[in-house]
């Protein structure tokens, strides 16, 4: 509707509205040059993969670039556990067995369309798009567990609003290129909202385990291909229902092993 560059600047415009005011009333402000470090990852690795996802879903089927991109939380729990964040075996076990539940339901099914009802047709360029974007969310991920030891939540949401406010919408508003229409106003505002909630929770459930926290978070692919079965016209197989079941199973199980 608006593009992509509109798209990341409005939702960061957004996102710093509501954030803002959050992290004035906390009070707080990093007090080492080592959190100067993580909030800095974490703000243009975020931004950097919204940019990147946003034109994979452009030129891509969400069926399939939504699984790509949810390996970011594979990607920041082995950050984590090489880095020297103790997991058990059985915790271990079964974010694995998410991960696989997450990747059959998400993934598009090999003998479907690679074209949607809407009539977007899958590329090449939106796959490089979409790996490219999940390494940056998993390093971003990573980082904003690390904002999270030291800082309240709300912080580890403001690096990538501000960066993007700066680096994105004002420059786009000087060249009077910044484009909003009555039609993508909500879309907008939905992505803006839910970006700052999830990275919210994201944050809390990191102040716990980095690990178990982005392999949870990654379960936004399968919401995400369910989303574009009934908007998209995108096919759910019986192996993708199977992913579904398993993803329930594990989670449940995850949570009681870590109570």
């Amino acid at each position: 509707m608006i593009g992509s560059w509109s798209t990341l600047a409005w939702a960061m415009l957004i996102g710093l509205i509501v954030v803002g005011p959050m992290v004035l009333g906390s009070g707080t402000a990093p007090e080492d040059g080592i959190t100067w470090v993580w909030l800095v990852l974490s703000g243009a690795g975020n931004l950097v993969g919204l940019l990147l996802v946003y034109r994979a879903f452009r030129v891509g089927a969400v069926g399939i670039v939504a699984p790509i991109v949810s390996t970011e939380g594979a990607i920041a729990a082995i950050i984590s556990v090489a880095t020297g964040e103790p997991l058990s075996v059985v915790a271990g076990v079964l974010l694995g067995a998410i991960l696989v539940g997450v990747a059959m339901v998400a993934a598009a099914s090999p003998d479907g369309p690679r074209e949607d009802r809407m009539g977007v047709t899958h590329t090449t360029a939106a796959t490089l798009y979409a790996v490219s974007a999940a390494f940056s969310f998993g390093l971003a991920l990573y980082a904003t567990g690390r904002v999270g030891d030291s800082l309240p939540a709300s912080w580890a949401v403001l690096p990538a609003r501000l960066l993007g406010v700066v680096v994105v919408a004002i420059p786009l508003l000087a060249m009077a290129r910044l484009r909003l229409t009555r039609q993508a106003f909500l879309f907008v505002l939905a992505v803006g909202l839910a970006e700052v909630v999830g990275i919210l929770s994201f944050a809390v459930g990191a102040a716990d385990s980095i690990a178990v926290s982005a392999v949870l978070a990654s379960q936004f692919a399968a919401i995400a291909a369910v989303a574009a079965h009934f908007l998209f016209g995108e096919r759910l197989s019986l192996r993708q229902a199977a992913g579904g079941a398993i993803i329930v199973f594990g989670v449940a199980l995850l949570t009681a092993v870590q109570a």
